[in-house]
């Protein structure tokens, strides 16, 4: 069997490649995962969970599996009674998403960064320090041999770009996803400037990813690839929204929506949903296209299903989704929803009674930025 060409290789020749969904929120819904802490201690805990839901986004078309590393907490965590090194957290992600690439015939494995949160945004911490925290993450990924680096959810290009020079360090491609709206970063930088301030940093990939609904995301890619083409930088990029609606989010994105994070489901994306991001994002010359919160691996499925041309090939999680099937159906009516165009231009209601286009609550609750 030859060897898999690499991320780069593979943008560079106009692949398409299929990012994975949002293991976090998947793991947390599963019971694997608590929800405001989101850690990823059950790497350790519970390593059949987690290697389960990368083999479910590996069969519904993912091309990148992407270690679970993502954590919104940064102090030590104890499992069964022991503290528990994020060195061992990170080490255990990372051996169960190159377990899994290997079996699939065109699948990546990546390490994944997050931003420190406070500490870039107090101003008061050494550029050292932080870049010193992100250099113990990438040793673990470099001891594992992942084939590429995301670092993910970042708020502020200033740290983004702090991330870059530790990652390029390494030698492996270097992707970076902001999680950011057409407004800009959390300090009022444009995605213009971001964009351009990312590839002149050495990113290999940019793009958004996160907080943002498919819509939001790709309209603030737009502008970070007019940025680019106006600066006569060229650039592979990478786009991976949340899985739920959010037109009346503010700057936090779907982290500031009252459902957040325990009743998101009215808000879940269709599968059909899916379809259109995907071609869209295609259509404006993405072509690395996946998802974060709330994509789950039926998601991911439809992307690999909308662009099987494009790419020569169908994910193996097809084989049981045929709308063909709907003609054999029982009830009558039933049988007439066995073409694509009854789905695409269907518009779905969310089921709920008094139901209002926007959320509401109810008491003291308020959003706090």
């Amino acid at each position: 069997m030859s060897e898999k060409k690499g991320i780069l290789e593979r943008l560079d020749a106009g692949e398409v490649i299929i990012g994975d969904g949002g293991m976090t929120y998947c793991l947390e819904k599963r019971g694997y995962v608590k929800a405001g802490e989101w850690t990823p201690e059950c790497t350790v805990e519970h390593p059949e969970a987690v290697r389960q839901l990368h083999r479910e986004f590996l069969r519904a078309g993912a091309d990148v599996i992407q270690a679970f590393t993502f954590s919104m907490q940064d102090e030590p965590i104890e499992i069964d009674g022991k503290v528990m090194s994020w060195d061992d957290v990170n080490d255990a992600a990372c051996k169960l998403a190159n377990e899994v690439a290997k079996e699939g015939q065109h699948a990546l494995s990546s390490g994944s960064l997050c931003e420190t949160g406070q500490l870039f945004r107090s101003g008061k911490v050494p550029k050292e320090v932080i870049q010193e925290k992100f250099r113990k993450q990438v040793n673990v990924f470099l001891k594992n041999d992942v084939d590429l680096l995301i670092a993910e959810y970042i708020s502020h290009v200033g740290e983004a770009e702090l991330m870059i020079e530790v990652m390029k360090a390494s030698g492996k491609p270097t992707a970076v996803t902001m999680a950011i709206s057409r407004h800009g970063d959390r300090h009022g930088i444009s995605p213009s400037e971001c964009a351009v301030r990312l590839a002149r940093a050495g990113a290999d990939i940019i793009g958004v990813n996160c907080r943002f609904d498919p819509k939001e995301s790709l309209e603030t890619m737009q502008v970070m690839q007019d940025a680019l083409k106006k600066e006569g930088i060229r650039m592979h990029f990478m786009v991976q929204p949340v899985g739920y609606w959010t037109p009346d989010a503010d700057a936090q994105g779907f982290c500031g929506l009252p459902e957040c994070p325990l009743a998101l489901e009215p808000r879940a994306l269709t599968r059909w949903d899916c379809h259109k991001f995907a071609r869209k994002a295609y259509d404006m010359g993405i072509r690395y296209i996946g998802g974060c919160c709330g994509f789950e691996p039926y998601h991911i499925r439809a992307l690999a299903e909308e662009l099987a041309q494009e790419r020569g090939r169908l994910p193996e999680g097809s084989a049981k989704h045929d709308l063909a099937a709907y003609s054999n159906h029982a009830e009558p009516h039933m049988s007439l929803r066995n073409n694509r165009a009854y789905w695409e231009n269907l518009v779905p209601c969310t089921g709920r009674p008094d139901s209002k286009p926007f959320s509401q609550t109810v008491g003291s609750w308020k959003s706090v930025s």
